[in-house]
């Protein structure tokens, strides 16, 4: 058990394993009260035998029944549309009104007598019959007797009277599920197409079917069928709908005419999300954004365009509010004087409903929040985005300057509204809209160049002195815990009890259904301990704060580097003023704002320097060699820094010192030069111990680079001048290394630094015509030879064995060639065969002698 928790957690855990503990020794008594049962069961108790089942019927009788009643029912309402539409003028009016009430009178009342005989299907497709002949003999009645009847107005009143009649012919019939969804279906038709038929527009349309809708939210509600309520809901959900586009349409056209619409609407919704839990936090947050249209557009109607948002935002800060407001009534004290808890029924507004409200309030802000940020976003990336030349004096035209100066206010308000929130992700969306807030102004009131430029240098300061001590932050906040588990106590407790009595613990008592028992078919496994959950991560307001104000200072400092561009005094000045705010941070900063911070000063100091070269009329090659300084800074700065902070200045000082080379590059002689100040640098650093052994193979590098260099501007085209260079200090070092470890192999030691001159002069030696370089390169491959065999080197013996050898050949080879075109053509086949056989004769000795050779050269080092 783990030991290292807290005495809380601990006894959290031990509950726990207790409970399911208790839980296992249940199972297992009841399993073993079942084995005893089964071994001494007595002998008059047969065993159930297990029969065959019966195949199973393609289609049930039921199924087969409401297939056969389905397709009859619409043949027959087929035939009686046909006979309604073709073969009534055929007919007297006479015969029309019998046929009409027989058929019709006949349809309704068969289903009674088939309800008492308890055929329930056939009647459901007898009165669907009847109800289409209903509406058949409205039309045919329509055809007949009203022929110069509004149809507009005309399908109202029936669809009134049909719908009565249907509610009242299912009412009477309830067994029957059909009649009382098709009278909610026609019960929609009567207002809107009554509100058509007289004229009315739009507005009155729209509130036609907001009456509709809240008869159909009543039968939703409080109708028992489930499918009058299915249907209900639907047309409440669909009439209700167009209402509210309606009444949005309206507030941006006729806010006075479409404000109590909306507000009708958001009533309508808002109660019945008060009676649907369900349906709580949608209908609730569709009752709040239609509040909000309301009020919003009849401010927007009195005040001026600039401020029509402003006005929906503080709308939907007032509707948010509602979060604020108590969610039920005051608790009053019972006749024994104890206090009564608050009933659900007595709550004003519920929690969900509050929730909803305040989600439609907030989302109606965020968007508003969304509108003022474009002139936040102009001051930022519009000094980046250069169109004029640097230190021209002329500034570029800003963007977005006919912007609404509004867009300040609204985050203004926004800021003061998170602040005032004590959760985290409020104060840290109070902050972003904060810098937000000072990035926009210079857009937004169109300020001086100064005061931008000042505005946008104390931001960066403010932000990076907030991202080191974001304290005051994080000030007011509530403290964010952990979820707990609750639950393994009282199922300890329950457990216990259901121990103690003998019974098993039921699903009330653990909080969840009770352990099944692991039969011996039983599809689930034996007990195990369940390892406890992992605490939840807690985020510490402090750093989310600080890296938050950090990335903010980052991205105003880019912003105003980009702006004091402009001018070559605003340069200096921004650039001082940032270095010493980096420099600032990298010293009282924490984790990898420090470090950045640090590598944002280095780059900070190389834009100093290019400044300073550029004001002096500099050219390329000197500002390479100025540069250099910058390394040579983070080089000192890194042995004093600590160790994450000194390795990145050091690689930010390095990358410096690579532009450097590449300015440099131009003027051979100066990149020389530049190539050995950086060697002196790496050199210099390769004393610290911890960066001893990269510094100096780079100083190393740098060197020989800079000699090769110096070496091509002085026209120095012999190979041995660039490769002595590398080939004196590697012996040096194999020498020291042999010193140190006898069994370090030649090859390490010495074979790179006489491959780089021996194989080098040899290529040279066999295409130069002149004697010398090929006898001082014999006499050199002589001497590496004979070194090789008196101190038994491998790499030495091989190497000058084999240049000697190609040297040799080289300086023999015409000799060789005027002789065998002076001898006889027969005679060297004899020589080559005198050769092979007198190897051939001596082969096993020749070979006994390859063997001895190669294993002393193997002995070799």
């Amino acid at each position: 058990m783990d030991t290292s928790l807290p005495p809380a957690d601990e006894l959290v855990l031990v509950d726990r394993e207790l409970a399911q503990l208790d839980a296992r020794r249940s199972q297992l008594l009841a399993r073993r009260a079942w084995l005893i049962r089964a071994l001494y069961q007595p002998a008059g108790v047969v065993a159930p035998s297990w029969q065959p089942r019966p195949p199973v019927a393609d289609s049930t009788p039921r199924s087969a029944q409401n297939v056969l009643l389905t397709l009859g029912g619409t043949l027959l309402t087929i035939a009686a549309v046909a006979f309604t539409l073709v073969s009534w003028g055929s007919m007297g009016i006479g015969a029309r009104a019998a046929v009409l009430f027989v058929v019709t009178s006949a349809a309704l009342a068969v289903p009674v007598a088939l309800l008492r005989r308890g055929l329930v299907s056939t009647a459901e497709s007898v009165a669907a019959l009847g109800l289409v002949l209903m509406v058949l003999d409205a039309y045919a009645l329509h055809r007949v007797a009203l022929p110069d009847a509004d149809g507009l107005g005309y399908t109202a009143v029936a669809a009134a009277v049909l719908a009565g009649a249907w509610t009242a012919y299912g009412s009477a019939l309830s067994r029957l599920r059909i009649p009382l969804p098709v009278a909610v279906v026609a019960a929609q038709l009567p207002l809107p197409l009554g509100v058509l038929a007289a004229g009315g527009g739009p507005t009155a349309f729209a509130w036609a079917a907001l009456v509709t809708a809240a008869a159909d939210a009543a039968a939703a509600l409080w109708a028992r069928p489930i499918a009058v309520r299915i249907t209900a809901a639907t047309g409440a959900t669909a009439l209700g709908g167009w209402s509210l586009l309606t009444g949005g349409w309206l507030s941006l056209t006729s806010p006075w005419t479409g404000a109590p619409l909306l507000l009708a609407a958001g009533a309508l919704a808002l109660y019945v999300a008060r009676r649907t839990p369900a349906l709580a936090v949608p209908g609730a947050a569709l009752a709040g954004l239609a509040a909000v249209a309301a009020f919003g557009g009849l401010l927007r109607a009195a005040v001026p365009a600039d401020w029509a948002v402003p006005g929906y935002v503080l709308c939907g800060l007032a509707l948010a509010a509602v979060r604020l407001l108590p969610s039920s009534a005051p608790a009053t004290p019972d006749a024994a004087g104890a206090p009564a808890q608050a009933s659900p029924s007595g709550a004003w507004l519920p929690r969900a409903v509050r929730a909803g409200l305040a989600a439609a309030g907030a989302g109606v802000a965020a968007l508003g929040v969304v509108w003022a940020l474009p002139p936040a976003v102009a001051g930022l990336l519009g000094p980046v985005g250069r169109t004029t030349d640097v230190w021209s004096g002329e500034h570029a035209e800003r963007a977005l300057t006919s912007y609404p100066t509004t867009a300040v206010l609204v985050l203004v308000v926004a800021v003061a509204v998170l602040a005032a929130v004590p959760r985290l992700w409020a104060r840290c969306g109070a902050l972003a809209l904060a810098w937000a807030l000072l990035t926009a102004l210079p857009v937004s009131l169109d300020l001086p160049y100064p005061v931008t430029l000042a505005l946008q240098l104390a931001t960066t300061a403010a932000a990076l002195w907030s991202a080191v001590r974001p304290g005051p932050l994080a000030r007011g906040l509530r403290r964010e815990k952990a979820p707990a588990d609750t639950t393994a106590p009282a199922a300890s407790a329950s457990t216990e009890a259901s121990a103690a009595t003998g019974s098993e613990p039921t699903a009330h008592a653990t909080g969840g259904p009770a352990a099944p028992v692991a039969g011996p078919g039983a599809p689930w496994g034996p007990w195990t301990p369940s390892s406890p959950r992992p605490a939840a991560v807690v985020v510490d307001a402090r750093t989310a704060l600080g890296r938050l104000a950090y990335a903010g200072g980052l991205a105003s400092a880019v912003s105003a580097v980009g702006l004091a561009l402009d001018v070559r005094g605003a340069t200096f000045a921004a650039l001082g003023v940032l270095l010493g705010l980096f420099a600032g941070v990298a010293v009282l900063g924490a984790d990898a704002r420090r470090v950045v911070s640090a590598c944002a000063a280095v780059l900070t100091a190389t834009g100093l320097v290019f400044a300073v070269a550029a004001a002096g009329g500099f050219e390329d090659h000197w500002t390479a060699l100025a540069l250099l300084l910058v390394p040579a800074a983070t080089a000192a700065l890194g042995s004093r820094a600590p160790r994450p902070v000194a390795l990145a200045v050091e690689i930010t000082g390095a990358a410096v010192g690579l532009l450097a080379l590449g300015i440099a590059a131009s003027r051979p002689a100066f990149l020389a030069l530049a190539l050995a100040l950086g060697g002196v640098i790496a050199a210099a650093t390769a004393v610290r111990p911890e960066r001893r052994r990269f510094a100096s193979w780079t100083a190393a590098a740098l060197f020989l680079l800079a000699t090769w260099v110096r070496l091509a501007v002085w026209d120095v085209t012999t190979p041995e001048a660039y490769t002595l260079p590398v080939t004196v200090p590697a012996l040096v070092v194999g020498f020291l290394r042999r010193r140190r470890d006898a069994e370090a192999s030649s090859w390490t030691a010495y074979g790179p630094g006489l491959a780089a001159t021996l194989l080098l002069s040899l290529v040279a030696a066999w295409t130069d015509p002149e004697w010398t370089r090929p006898l001082v390169l014999g006499i050199a491959a002589l001497v590496v030879t004979l070194l090789g065999a008196r101190f038994r080197l491998q790499a030495l013996l091989v190497l000058g064995g084999a240049v000697l050898a190609l040297d040799g050949l080289h300086e023999l080879a015409p000799y060789v060639v005027q002789a065998v075109g002076a001898l006889p053509r027969w005679l060297p086949p004899a020589l080559a065969g005198l050769l092979l056989l007198g190897v051939g004769a001596t082969y096993e000795q020749r070979l006994r002698d390859a063997r001895r050779l190669r294993e002393r050269l193997a002995r070799m080092r």
